[in-house]
């Protein structure tokens, strides 16, 4: 379930905490490099959106310094493929407010860390979803798959 979701990217797209995260564990690890998940992220094309980072060495790899919204929308533009982003919560929060989603799957499996940064941040923008599948596997992991379909029709709550 997760791994066909990995497997069905034709490129990834990180922020650079990710990007240098995920090349530590996916990138240098043999056991990890040979898991399915690894075999995806290893073959395919990654761009990091980043100011900070100077020669990032996990590739194939294109950095997108400057302006992330405006390289991202010109990389959405000129690929045909799907672009993956996952983990880097500050770059999907700024890719959500300039609508430059056009799926969000979200992965949940069952563990609290009781750390790490909210995705979705108390002033965001509202956004209406539509779910376009959901289900969960023997261990508990979830997956949801919703598509963005502009604002909300918000009505006030009535009293009862």
């Amino acid at each position: 379930m997760i791994t066909e979701t990995y497997q069905r990217a034709d490129a990834f797209l990180f922020g650079r905490r990710t990007y240098e995260m995920f090349a530590e564990t996916w990138g240098t690890r043999p056991e990890m490099r040979a898991h399915p998940i690894g075999v995806a992220l290893n073959g395919a094309q990654k761009y990091v959106a980043s100011n900070s980072l100077k020669q990032p060495s996990w590739g194939p790899v294109t950095l997108l310094a400057g302006d992330a919204t405006t390289a991202i929308k010109e990389l959405k533009e000129s690929s045909p493929g799907e672009i993956q982003v996952h983990g880097s919560a500050t770059l999907i929060r700024s890719l959500l407010a300039a609508d430059l989603v056009d799926e969000l799957t979200l992965l949940v499996v069952p563990i609290l860390l009781g750390q790490g940064m909210r995705l979705f941040p108390d002033d965001g923008p509202p956004a209406a979803l539509e779910v376009i599948s959901s289900h969960t596997d023997a261990k508990g992991a979830s997956v949801h798959v919703y598509r963005p379909t502009g604002q909300p029709e918000l009505h006030p709550a009535r009293p009862t």
